[in-house]
């Protein structure tokens, strides 16, 4: 059964509507969370930059498998070859102590790692199909949020989940938000991934205006 979006009137709504527009600005885009990996250096010439971000993505990679023998697969090694493809950004630091002078520490691009591992059987989503990679614009309802810290995990969860690549909250209510949403994938796949993860639920009930209707656990 299909609802019209509850509207409440009076302050409450009034408030709800009041706090999404003033966090709009800080939430509208989600940027790409990402897995830092570290690697000695003696400077930071580009030569010996490549080699770094090449055994910290593998660090990254140990990491998330749990298994320091993964990086000696094939398919692995090549990857990590690659490892500029999955970098956001580097930056170095000074040791103090001996060894190498310096540290170059990289952050790499989570969804575009834990991809590159699901398609070899690895990580933590080695089970799971791998999603098509279907960009798709999807508007949500996220219901059951009571107050404002219901409301920031929803934003805090939507902006790490790795099929998210925008969002914006559109309307409130007292009691949930619609939210548009560009997705990498198909809404299928996106909601067989909040299914696994728990934070948010798929609802029995649809919203007028909704591709799909989820709430909030508790």
């Amino acid at each position: 059964m299909r609802l019209p979006v509850p509207r409440v009137p009076g302050p409450v709504t009034g408030y709800v509507l009041a706090l999404l527009l003033a966090l709009l600005p800080a939430v509208s885009i989600a940027g790409p969370s990402s897995y830092t990996g570290t690697a000695p250096v003696n400077s930071q010439s580009d030569e010996e930059r490549t080699g770094a971000l090449q055994t910290a993505l593998a660090n990254v990679v140990i990491e998330q498998t749990g298994d320091s023998g993964v990086i000696a697969r094939p398919e692995v090694a090549k990857a990590i070859e690659k490892a500029e493809r999955y970098v956001l950004q580097y930056s170095y630091r000074r040791n103090a102590d001996g060894g190498a002078p310096m540290t170059l520490v990289a952050q790499f691009d989570a969804g575009a790692v834990d991809q590159m591992l699901q398609k070899f059987g690895l990580g933590a989503l080695a089970a799971v199909p791998l999603a098509p990679e279907t960009p798709t614009e999807a508007t949500v309802w996220i219901g059951d949020i009571r107050n404002a810290d219901d409301y920031a995990r929803v934003i805090g969860y939507l902006g790490k989940n790795n099929f998210v690549k925008a969002m914006q909250p559109t309307q409130a209510t007292s009691d949930g938000i619609l939210v548009h949403l560009s997705l990498s994938t198909d809404v299928a796949h996106f909601l067989g991934a909040v299914a696994m993860e728990r934070t948010l639920a798929e609802s029995s009930s649809r919203v007028d205006g909704a591709d799909a209707a989820l709430v909030l656990g508790h």
